[in-house]
């Protein structure tokens, strides 16, 4: 399959919409000053990995079902005798994602996954780094629509963290708005 010449909706939409309205907010002199996404990692910590080790077999997959690219196993980083870990074994799975796969994955996100959120009112504005990087928690991972809930045997959250260019938290947070991420209260100008 070849994407040179696929454009994600998104990426569309950031170069035609999203570029002028921050250009534009924030005074920028140049195009290349505007904050732009660099990429979205997806992290996914599993309750009981030491004990059964299918258990991150089925996160790793899960996670490559969510974001149509391959997740990679994470590994514990030292010793702890209280929860019968060892350095090295594996506890959790993550993918990153950049490019088409990135606005693509944003754009599910947005428009089929949140919506299915129970009593969703959007998300937090207030999990932002400091450095124009944002975080947010999901508790269920069956709002993506690509996971069958009859083969889940498992409700497990799911971090999701927006790296952005943008060097303060407004910045960050403006460009998260105007690519359509629903925020609750969102600031009115």
């Amino acid at each position: 399959m070849s994407t040179t010449n696929y454009n994600p909706r998104l990426a569309g939409k950031y170069k035609n919409e999203v570029v002028p309205a921050l250009m534009k907010r924030f005074a920028y002199k140049s195009v290349m000053q505007v904050p732009r996404l660099e990429k979205i990692c997806l992290n996914r910590g599993v309750n009981g990995a030491v004990n059964d080790k299918k258990l991150v077999d089925i996160a790793i997959e899960e996670l490559s079902t969510i974001t149509g690219q391959k997740a990679v196993p994470t590994s514990s980083k030292k010793d702890i005798s209280n929860f019968k870990l060892r350095k090295g074994m594996p506890i959790g799975a993550r993918v990153t994602l950049r490019g088409a796969h990135m606005y693509e994955f944003l754009d599910r996100l947005i428009s089929a996954a949140l919506p299915r959120v129970r009593d969703f009112k959007g998300v937090n504005d207030k999990s932002f780094d400091g450095r124009g990087n944002y975080t947010m928690g999901i508790t269920e991972q069956i709002i993506f629509p690509e996971i069958d809930i009859d083969k889940v045997n498992k409700i497990t959250g799911l971090d999701i963290t927006f790296v952005t260019t943008a060097t303060t938290n407004e910045e960050a947070y403006e460009l998260l708005k105007e690519m359509g991420m629903p925020f609750k209260n969102a600031k009115k100008d």
